[in-house]
């Protein structure tokens, strides 16, 4: 699933047509009615962690109503509805076929709580699955056969065409209505405001150091990719608790978090692809050999983890 850097770039992406007025729509999307986003004007563009927000608004008037404004009219208004029926959409691409982490994954996602007004709001939340994107004046195009050898374009989930002529295109996603964002910036990795104190009390748990990063709560946005990447770079073997770890080890950890991210959001904006180091690799960069595991908390989703037990030693 696309992990916080991919999800910052969608953001980019939209930001251009904030202020424009949806003139026509389409999309394969049976958990919204499409439709409903037709003459509305596109507000606000918000990321959080994995996930994308889109505010939409009445276009009347030059700017239209605040989205603070707008929501709201809209509790104050009895028996007001909501511009399209919340939902989760399931994601099936005929032409994937994910792999079982991924699964595991977006059925973690869908255990997520509703937000508290989900579906009475203006903010439409997207979630993307795996292969999911966002493109600006251009339709996606499979670049390779799938397993079952075809070369099948992805169906995209909504398009919005804007009144400038432009538009936008998301595909492998899942979308609702909710009444605003449900955000936390002091727990998204690539905020400003991300709270270094907080994570790395988190960090101290006595558990395994690999499930405390993919906790959304403390590390949003960051996924089994960066996981992977940041544990070989830290030379932390993924099973240490982190209540044995020194703090500099933690704090270093932290840092190569950061790090990793933004660089890896540097090198989407430019164009570049990810190198890993350690993630799905047979061989470390030292040329040790890799193991590979499922890993994840007892009752909990589990997902495929790489390491180098000889640049991250087991810590006893």
């Amino acid at each position: 699933m696309p992990e916080g850097p991919s999800v910052r770039k969608f953001q980019l992406l939209t930001s251009p047509f904030v202020g424009q007025v949806v003139a026509k729509v389409g999309g394969s999307s049976r958990k919204i009615n499409v439709n409903d986003l037709n003459a509305l004007r596109l507000q606000d563009s918000q990321v959080h962690g994995k996930n994308l927000y889109l505010a939409f608004v009445a276009a009347e008037g030059p700017l239209g109503p605040t989205a603070e404004e707008t929501v709201l009219q809209r509790e104050a208004a009895s028996g007001a509805s909501s511009p399209a029926q919340g939902g989760q959409e399931q994601v099936h691409s005929p032409q994937t076929h994910p792999q079982e982490e991924e699964l595991h994954e977006l059925q973690h996602s869908r255990s997520e709580p509703p937000d508290a007004a989900e579906g009475l709001g203006n903010w439409l939340r997207f979630h993307f699955g795996l292969f999911g994107s966002v493109r600006a004046n251009e339709f996606s195009r499979a670049n390779k056969a799938n397993k079952r050898g075809d070369w099948k374009d992805p169906i995209p989930r909504l398009v919005l065409h804007f009144e400038s002529g432009g538009f936008l295109v998301f595909c492998n996603c899942r979308m609702h209505w909710c009444s605003s964002p449900r955000a936390d910036p002091a727990s998204d990795i690539l905020s400003v405001e991300f709270h270094r104190g907080r994570a790395l009390d988190a960090l101290r748990a006595p558990d395994p150091i690999c499930y405390t990063l993919l906790d959304q709560r403390y590390f949003s946005g960051l996924g089994n990719i960066i996981k992977n990447e940041i544990l070989y770079l830290a030379k932390i073997h993924p099973l240490t608790q982190g209540s044995v770890l020194a703090l500099s080890d933690l704090e270093h950890l932290l840092d190569c978090a950061i790090q990793f991210s933004s660089a890896w959001l540097h090198s989407k904006l430019h164009g570049k692809g990810l190198h890993p180091r350690i993630y799905q690799k047979e061989q470390c960069p030292l040329g040790h050999p890799v193991m590979k595991g499922t890993l994840g908390p007892s009752g909990g989703f589990k997902r495929l983890t790489w390491w180098c037990p000889q640049c991250q030693p087991a810590v006893l």
